[in-house]
């Protein structure tokens, strides 16, 4: 029973290829607008998290700075509330790690005399200090020591990329709910022509007795069918895009600050069954107002 259904409803996209097609086009391109938004989610969650993980606070010392003034700044440092361990980082060394980090920008160290970069600490934070509250506490704290002259832990950076990443989301749900009404109308619709390029072929099935069910159980089909394609189209134009930007990141400078990751197949298979489940509701609302008429 359910392959003759499934038939039927195979029978009826090819019938009504034109519809069909621009139904899975604009469900495609939904999708790829929608799944965007949830990759740059996915990519800005592990950035954070992976910062949270390799939480440090870099403390930059004063010039000339004594052996003994280290030690007496390093157990100053420890026992502070929050500080799990330091390590003391010369600017020799500083330099080596920079160019390390900027190795295909090798050029702008070629004409660089002397070394700009100062001494500093290291400071990784304990698990439990990650809330952004503590950071700037303990941070306050280092930075009020003395030959202290500058602590840095990307509080700029992170609160800017948190605010676009705020902005990022709200439009995202906006997007998303938008682009969940569009799918229902579009198949809603693209339902509605096909039942009433056959509504004498209904009406005969139904004067012989066939059920409601009979009757729809074929364009839910294809509604399932619809969305399936659609965000199957959609998926594959967003990892098409995926591959094109990070073959492009692997060249360049960014390549050695973060690693973008595509979706996971859980999110995937969630995106297709939501747009299934999505093309199902739009042929179940054609239809019941179809049927009641």
């Amino acid at each position: 029973m359910i392959t003759r259904y499934f038939r039927r409803a195979i029978d009826d996209i090819f019938k009504n290829r034109f519809l069909n097609l621009v139904t899975v086009i604009t469900i495609s391109l939904s999708i790829l607008i929608v799944s965007s938004f949830i990759l740059f989610f996915v990519n800005t969650g592990a950035v954070i998290n992976s910062w949270k993980k390799g939480l440090r606070i870099m403390a930059y010392l004063e010039p000339q700075i004594s052996k003994t003034g280290l030690e007496q700044l390093k157990h100053a440092i420890l026992s502070i509330d929050g500080v799990q361990r330091l390590q003391y980082i010369p600017k020799q060394e500083a330099l080596r790690r920079l160019k390390a980090q900027m190795k295909h920008q090798a050029s702008l160290f070629e004409n660089l005399k002397d070394n700009p970069l100062p001494d500093s600490f290291e400071i990784r934070m304990t698990a439990v200090a990650d809330s952004w509250q503590k950071i700037e506490s303990v941070a306050a704290r280092i930075e009020s020591l003395p030959q202290i002259d500058e602590v840095e832990y990307g509080q700029r950076w992170f609160a800017r990329f948190a605010y676009i990443a705020t902005l990022f989301r709200l439009a995202g749900y906006g997007m998303g709910t938008l682009f969940f009404m569009a799918i229902v109308f579009i198949v809603a619709n693209t339902i509605r022509l096909v039942i009433y390029s056959r509504r004498e072929e209904v009406e005969i099935m139904r004067l012989v007795g066939a059920t409601n069910n009979f009757i729809k159980i074929p364009f839910y089909m294809e509604g399932l069918i619809q969305g399936a394609l659609g965000a199957i189209v959609g998926l594959g134009m967003l990892f098409a895009f995926f591959i094109f930007i990070t073959s492009n990141m692997d060249q360049g400078f960014f390549s050695d600050l973060f690693h973008l990751q595509f979706l996971s197949p859980a999110i995937i298979a969630g995106i297709i069954l939501c747009s299934m489940l999505v093309s199902w509701l739009g042929c179940y609302i054609s239809l019941k107002q179809f049927l009641n008429a």
